[in-house]
């Protein structure tokens, strides 16, 4: 979240970022809460310092009288300070819960606009495929090879889950070992981490864990969830730490699964792998200093653009628009994969998405490293790496063959241990 004081004397700036993130967040009521929390700390700063200097008088030599006149104006002061905690802690909740509606500030390049269509194309790497024959999308050849059953998941768990069997399983596979391998090789740490996490880490995420509008499945009575990418996992490891600047920046690698509602998602580009409720990936998270963060990010989207190139598929990249960004993210940047079984002729599908979320997180974690001897904020980053249903979907429809065969990309091979998916005999 935003720094109280921050929101307090840049209002109008604020007020106008809300208002281009096309998001519901009242930052003059923060500022009031904020003024009112400010005055009650000095009330009970100097209603302690009455109940110090009171208790210092009793030590004296006093009469009976001035003595018992002395223990009823503490206890007057002790209710006193209870009542006032009181109030203290309902409004800084309140004031918690107003700031977390608050999106962080935009990076000014950052085109404006409320959806993807406003995102602008910064760059189209390799030609979308075409093909001689005609060809299918990733539900069709999936179903075909026997390698993808929704079927049979919608019988055992429900519609937007799924099987992959035989060949689609060691393809997961594969693409979270390449993932990791390479990234291994550029320093990262890898980690597979739990697919729980406490509501708290969530809500310091910046992911909303109640309401009807999230999309988070909570465990009932347990006070955690499900997580939606390990960027939650990642992130909450390090709630209330100080971290040493010389082991900035500090490269993770998670693998998880992911779990989302995905509620009201419907239409014929959200069918198949593309939005599911359960599926596995392999999240880049960074913490680095302030100076660091918009080179870091970069870095993460050529890493992203390094996974694809070798996967030989076509991407775009786009630079995400104001309102279609999350509250916590300062600047966000998609790859979108050309997939052939989009429409009529194909279209481009997001396969992965990196973000620069500088202190918006790590102000409410409490993640801080030292710098020249005082306590500073982390700025922290995330990209995906390898979404594996969306990875998947982009193989079978690129790399279709006229006979309803599947060709591996060469970089996969050596982790699939074959080079095409046939029809099964």
């Amino acid at each position: 979240m935003l720094d109280y004081r921050f929101i307090k004397e840049n209002l109008d700036l604020v007020e106008e970022n809300i208002k281009n993130r096309n998001v519901v967040a009242d930052a003059r009521k923060v500022a009031e809460l904020y003024t009112q929390r400010n005055e009650i700390i000095q009330e009970l700063d100097d209603l302690r310092q009455k109940r110090n200097d009171n208790a210092a008088k009793m030590k004296g030599k006093l009469e009976k009288e001035e003595r018992d006149t002395y223990i009823a104006f503490g206890q007057k002061l002790k209710e006193d300070i209870t009542v006032k905690e009181e109030v203290f802690n309902k409004l800084e909740k309140e004031l918690a819960e107003e700031t977390s509606k608050i999106p962080n500030i935009t990076h000014p390049s950052v085109p404006a606009g409320f959806t993807e269509e406003s995102n602008k194309e910064l760059r189209i790497v390799g030609k979308p495929t075409s093909f001689s024959f005609e060809s299918k999308d990733h539900l069709q050849l999936g179903t075909s090879l026997g390698i993808i059953d929704f079927e049979t998941a919608q019988k055992v768990t429900g519609q937007k889950w799924y099987y992959l069997k035989n060949e689609a399983a060691i393809l997961e596979l594969a693409l979270t070992r390449f993932a990791f391998d390479l990234l291994k090789e550029e320093g990262f740490d890898l980690v597979i981490t739990p697919d729980v996490a406490r509501e708290e880490i969530l809500e310091g995420i910046g992911f909303n864990p109640r309401g009807p509008e999230s999309n988070i499945y909570r465990i009932e009575g347990e006070g955690t969830c499900l997580i939606g990418t390990s960027e939650i996992t990642l992130g909450g490891a390090y709630a209330k730490s100080i971290l040493e600047a010389d082991e900035l920046p500090k490269k993770l690698a998670g693998l998880s699964h992911c779990f989302r509602k995905e509620a009201g998602a419907a239409g014929q580009f959200s069918k198949g792998l593309y939005r599911v409720h359960q599926f596995t990936k392999v999240e880049m998270f960074i913490f680095c200093t302030p100076e660091e963060s918009d080179s870091m990010h970069d870095y993460l989207l050529a890493l992203e653009e390094k996974i694809f190139t070798r996967l030989e598929i076509p991407y775009r990249v786009v630079d995400v628009c104001a309102g279609d960004l999350g509250n916590p993210a300062y600047r966000k940047f998609d790859i979108e994969a050309w997939m052939p079984g989009r429409g009529e002729s194909g279209g481009w599908g997001e396969v992965t998405s990196t973000s620069n979320c500088t202190d918006y997180q790590s102000r409410r974690l409490q993640i801080r490293y030292k710098k020249d001897g005082k306590n500073q904020l982390v700025h922290m980053l995330n990209g995906t790496a390898i979404a594996v249903s969306r990875a998947i979907i982009a193989i079978l429809e690129n790399f279709q063959q006229e006979d309803g065969s599947i060709k591996i990309p060469s970089a996969l091979v050596p982790y699939t241990g074959f080079e095409k998916i046939t029809v099964r005999k």
